[in-house]
């Protein structure tokens, strides 16, 4: 066991109980090939949640996920693995860091959401290729930071019709202070969203900071007072690598920063950033306890 997992555990023994703990934490995975297969990350039984990353090809005429050199095949049996023997949440997060997408009409939204019920979900039309098989992926993320948000409220829509006796969950990954041109703030509006990953870093402006905590919290308070019925994570760095800012000690996480936020009604749980440096850090092993 790693001595920090111990430290921190013994803090969170020694402290008050937390408000609301939900024991839900999420992680991105797809975004480096070292970081092992995606059964291996359901099978450490830290995650309730992992994210695909990206589908990041989409809007004109043609469809792409990166998985970073991942290969596909297998993907689609590791998916039903997670589902059912580990009951971890599999989601295709659709967008990403790169510029290759859009939905410049509503037709195009319309288009998008029936190849994603077609090739990931629970659709299966004849001639659309299945990149994972026959494995149903429970729903689609929205990390939208380019092409702005308009339309993707028509993709929420679409999916929502999409549903074939299946359920699809859909969540959005947002900049703790997102602007609304390069956002998934479109899609947020049609309350359809159900939960909300909200990054707390790479914007100085609401990371948590322990000797300023009010860009944090106010931040926090925003998200989760717009979005009443969506429950609202705390998206984090896994590693002080993984990002250029935001990462917190798992002892400041316990005792300042989930404290915090847990006393709000629709706190979900943590988001990790990513799969890759949380497998070397432990981080999502040390902070279980604590979400």
């Amino acid at each position: 066991m790693p001595l920090l997992f111990v430290a921190v555990l013994f803090i969170l023994l020694a402290a008050p109980a937390a408000a609301r703990k939900t024991g839900e934490l999420a992680v991105f995975w797809g975004r480096n090939k070292d970081e092992g297969t995606l059964r291996e990350a359901c099978d450490t039984g830290i995650y309730t949640t992992v994210i695909i990353s990206f589908f990041s090809v989409f809007g004109h005429g043609n469809y792409w996920t990166d998985l970073s050199g991942h290969a596909v095949a297998g993907v689609g049996a590791d998916i039903k693995h997670c589902q059912h023997a580990k009951n971890v949440t599999v989601l295709l997060s659709v967008g990403g860091d790169g510029d290759q997408y859009s939905l410049p009409t509503p037709k195009t939204a319309e288009d998008v959401a029936g190849h994603l019920w077609d090739a990931y979900l629970g659709g299966g039309r004849k001639g659309v290729f299945r990149p994972f098989g026959d494995a149903v992926l429970d729903g689609i993320d929205l990390y939208i930071d380019h092409g702005g948000s308009a339309n993707y409220d028509e993709l929420a829509m679409h999916l929502s019709r999409h549903r074939g006796g299946v359920t699809v969950l859909l969540t959005a990954t947002v900049r703790c202070m997102d602007g609304q041109e390069t956002s998934a703030e479109a899609a947020l509006a049609t309350g359809l969203v159900r939960r909300l990953h909200v990054r707390f870093y790479g914007d100085r402006s609401c990371s948590y900071d322990s000797s300023e905590r009010r860009p944090f919290y106010g931040s926090w308070l925003g998200w989760a007072e717009r979005y009443t019925n969506a429950s609202v994570y705390v998206g984090l760095p896994a590693a002080r690598d993984a990002a250029s800012d935001g990462w917190i000690s798992p002892a400041s996480l316990a005792l300042d920063a989930l404290p915090l936020v847990q006393g709000t009604a629709n706190y979900g749980g943590v988001m990790l950033w990513n799969r890759h440096f949380d497998r070397s850090s432990h981080y999502g092993l040390t902070i279980k306890p604590m979400v």
